[in-house]
């Protein structure tokens, strides 16, 4: 589509304004797409040879709650989706690197969003274990068949690559998760049922205030 859209510019349908416009739309989406697949591939090369290093200490729970919500929200709300944050009556503290656990959420919020129908509803909820403080990211989504879950982790692997095209992202981003949890000597586990939606859970060590 975008060569074919360059074509008709060189041939002469520069002068059409419709065209025109409609070809500088495609051209900045590609560019997006590219810019970001080249961000996650840096990312994710980065992470597996170890130059990344990890920043550990301990925040609050809640307060990094919060402010993951008001960075979805707004995203949440054009699709008419709710978004419920549970936590512990307790405060708790986590131990991790912050930036990339709020990598791993963000990852795993935006795909919620974009695979959940409108009015659907996502709830992020963490519950203190005796290991430390569990994390869960639940949908109400279109859900991923079995026989796909154990590769969804996998680099670029579709489940449906016409519906991923449409809705966009690189395919790197659920590998980019596990490498960052499983840094934090963790591993994200996901339980799914098509029509029904899918739930992304991890463990942080961490303790009550």
């Amino acid at each position: 589509v975008f060569l074919a859209s360059l074509v008709l510019i060189i041939i002469g349908a520069i002068d059409d304004k419709k065209v025109n416009v409609d070809f500088l739309q495609k051209a900045m989406k590609h560019s997006r797409r590219l810019d970001a697949l080249l961000s996650d591939l840096i990312e994710i090369s980065r992470i597996e040879s170890g130059e990344m290093k990890m920043m550990f200490r301990y925040f609050s729970l809640r307060e990094f709650f919060n402010s993951l919500l008001e960075e979805v929200q707004l995203q949440a709300e054009q699709k008419n989706i709710s978004l419920e944050f549970i936590s512990p009556s307790q405060s708790v503290e986590v131990f991790a690197d912050k930036e990339r656990i709020k990598q791993v959420m963000l990852n795993l919020i935006e795909n919620a969003i974009k695979y959940t129908s409108a009015n659907g509803k996502i709830i992020i909820a963490s519950a203190i274990e005796s290991n430390g403080v569990r994390i869960i990211v639940t949908d109400t989504g279109c859900g991923i068949a079995e026989e796909h879950l154990p590769r969804i982790f996998e680099r670029f692997y579709r489940i449906d690559k016409d519906r991923s095209r449409d809705i966009g992202g690189t395919g790197l981003g659920l590998a980019i998760v596990k490498h960052i949890i499983e840094a934090h000597e963790s591993k994200v586990e996901v339980q799914s049922e098509i029509g029904k939606g899918s739930a992304f859970r991890f463990n942080l060590k961490g303790n009550t205030m």
